[in-house]
C-alpha cells in the first residue's frame, strides 16, 4: 500500500505520461494539403498548445520535487492532495483547449468538407481586410456544426480556463454547406472580429447614449439600439462586404414561427428578428442605394405583417424603431472610429466596387463562368453571386455547384501560393 505522498507522486507522474501522448496536430491529423488551415493559424495554434503543455509539465515536475523534498515530507496528506487537485484541474484545462482546436481541425479530414472549409478560411481573411490595413488581422479558421446560426470565438479573447485565443474560430451551420447564405453567416461572424479590432462597439455607444439622454418619444428605440449594437455592426460588416447576399441569408436564418420573429428585448444582444431584417435593408440602402432593398423590406413585411395579433405595447415599440431607423443607420455608417484615422465606416469599406449595378455587370461579363470568377477577391465574388441570386439570374442548384468549385479553387490556390513562397518560385497555373 502506498503512502499518501507515494500515491500522489504516482498520480502526478501518470499525468506526465498522458500529457506526453498529446502530440502536435501536424503529426496526428490526416488531411490533404488544400484542406489545411493557413500556416499562420497552424503555427499560432501549435505554439499556444505547446506553451500550455510545457507550462503544465513544469508544474507537475515541480510538484513531484516538492513531494520528495523536506517541505513536502513535512506537510499533511490534506495539503498534498489540495496541491495535486489544482494540478489536475490545470491538466484538464490543457486537454479541453486541445480538444477545442481538435474539433476544428479534425473536420479538415472530411472528404469535400475539409477543402471547402479551407476555402471559407480564405473568404473570411478577405472579408476582414479593410483598405489602409487599420489593424493586424489574426488568422481565421472555420468549422461546421449543427445548429441554426453561426458563431465566433474571437482571437485575443480569453479561452475557457485561461489564456488568450491565438486565432479566430468561426463556426458555420452545416445546413448552409454549401449553398445560399453561407457568405452571410460567415461574414457576419467576421464582422464581430473586425468590430473588436476597431473597437466599434465602445466607440458607438457614446453617441447612442447621447441620443437616449435627449429624451423624447424616440428614447426607447435608442436604448434598444445601444443594447443591440454589437450584432448590428456585425450585420453592417456583412452587408458592406457581400451586399444583398447578406440580407437574403439573414432572412433565411430568422424566418421562424411568427412568435419568435417578434420576440426580443433589452436582455438579448440580438435585435428583434423582424426589426433586424429591416435594419439590414436600411443599411444596404444607405451603402448601396438601389430599389432592391425597399422590395426586400416589403416582402419581409408581407411574410410577417404587424397586426392586432401583437400586443399594443409591442406595436408601439416597433413603430418607434421604424421611425428612428433612418437616423440610426446614418449615425452608424458615418461613424468615424479612432482606429480609421478620420475615415468613416462607409469609406473604409470601398463601396464603389460593390454597388448592385456593378455586381450585376461583373456577373454579366463573367457569364456565370467559374473560370472568369475564380480570380476575383473571394468576398467580392460572393457578393457577385449573391446579387445574381437576388436578380433571378442564378438558380440554387447552379449556385451550390459554383460555390463548391470556387471554395475548392481558393483553398488550392492558397496552398500552392504558400508552397511557392516557401521555395521562392512562382506558383504553377491551375487547371480549370
Amino acid at each position: 500500500m502506498h503512502s499518501a505522498a507515494g500515491l500522489l507522486e504516482q498520480e502526478a507522474r501518470a499525468l506526465l505520461t498522458r500529457l506526453a501522448r498529446v502530440r502536435p496536430f501536424a503529426l496526428v491529423e490526416s488531411m490533404v494539403p488544400a484542406a489545411a488551415v493557413s500556416s499562420e493559424a497552424q503555427i499560432a495554434i501549435e505554439q499556444y498548445l505547446a506553451d500550455g503543455r510545457r507550462e503544465l509539465r513544469a508544474r507537475v515536475q515541480h510538484y513531484v520535487r516538492w513531494l520528495r523534498g523536506p517541505r513536502g515530507q513535512a506537510s499533511t496528506p490534506e495539503e498534498m492532495q489540495r496541491r495535486f487537485t489544482f494540478l489536475r484541474l490545470r491538466f484538464n484545462v490543457v486537454l479541453s483547449q486541445f480538444d477545442l482546436f481538435a474539433d476544428v481541425l479534425t473536420q479538415r479530414s472530411e472528404h469535400g468538407n475539409g477543402v471547402w472549409l479551407a476555402g471559407l478560411d480564405v473568404v473570411a481573411d478577405d472579408a476582414l481586410a479593410l483598405r489602409g490595413k487599420p489593424f493586424e488581422s489574426p488568422a481565421l479558421v472555420c468549422y461546421v456544426d449543427r445548429g441554426h446560426g453561426a458563431a465566433i470565438r474571437r482571437a485575443r479573447t480569453r479561452l475557457p480556463g485561461g489564456g488568450e485565443n491565438p486565432v479566430a474560430v468561426v463556426r458555420v451551420p452545416r445546413e448552409r454547406m454549401v449553398g445560399s447564405g453561407i457568405a452571410s453567416s460567415l461574414v457576419h461572424e467576421v464582422g464581430h472580429q473586425g468590430a473588436a479590432l476597431l473597437d466599434l462597439v465602445n466607440s458607438l455607444r457614446a453617441p447612442l447614449v447621447a441620443e437616449q439622454r435627449r429624451g423624447g418619444p424616440g428614447q426607447p428605440a435608442w436604448l434598444m439600439y445601444e443594447r443591440w449594437i454589437s450584432e448590428i455592426v456585425a450585420d453592417l460588416w456583412s452587408v458592406a462586404r457581400v451586399g444583398v447576399a447578406s440580407t437574403l441569408g439573414l432572412m433565411g436564418v430568422v424566418s421562424l414561427p411568427r412568435a419568435f420573429v417578434f420576440r426580443g428585448g433589452t436582455e438579448d444582444p440580438h435585435p428583434i428578428p423582424w426589426i433586424r431584417v429591416l435594419l439590414s435593408c436600411a443599411m444596404g440602402s444607405a451603402l448601396y442605394p438601389h430599389p432592391q432593398w425597399e422590395r426586400l423590406a416589403a416582402v419581409w413585411e408581407e411574410f410577417y405583417p404587424v397586426n392586432d395579433e401583437l400586443p399594443e405595447r409591442q406595436r408601439e415599440l416597433l413603430a418607434v424603431l421604424r421611425r428612428t431607423m433612418p437616423a440610426f443607420v446614418r449615425l452608424v455608417v458615418n461613424h468615424r472610429p479612432e482606429a480609421l484615422g478620420g475615415a468613416s465606416l462607409a469609406e473604409a469599406f470601398c463601396l464603389a466596387e460593390r454597388q448592385p449595378a456593378r455586381l450585376a455587370a461583373l456577373w454579366e461579363r463573367a457569364g456565370g463562368s467559374f473560370d472568369r470568377l475564380r480570380g476575383g477577391a473571394p468576398s467580392l465574388v460572393m457578393a457577385v453571386i449573391g446579387q445574381a441570386r437576388a436578380d433571378g439570374r442564378l438558380t440554387p442548384e447552379a449556385e451550390s455547384g459554383l460555390l463548391a468549385d470556387l471554395l475548392t479553387y481558393w483553398a488550392l490556390r492558397r496552398t500552392l501560393d504558400t508552397s511557392a513562397r516557401a521555395v521562392r518560385k512562382p506558383p504553377p497555373a491551375l487547371a480549370s
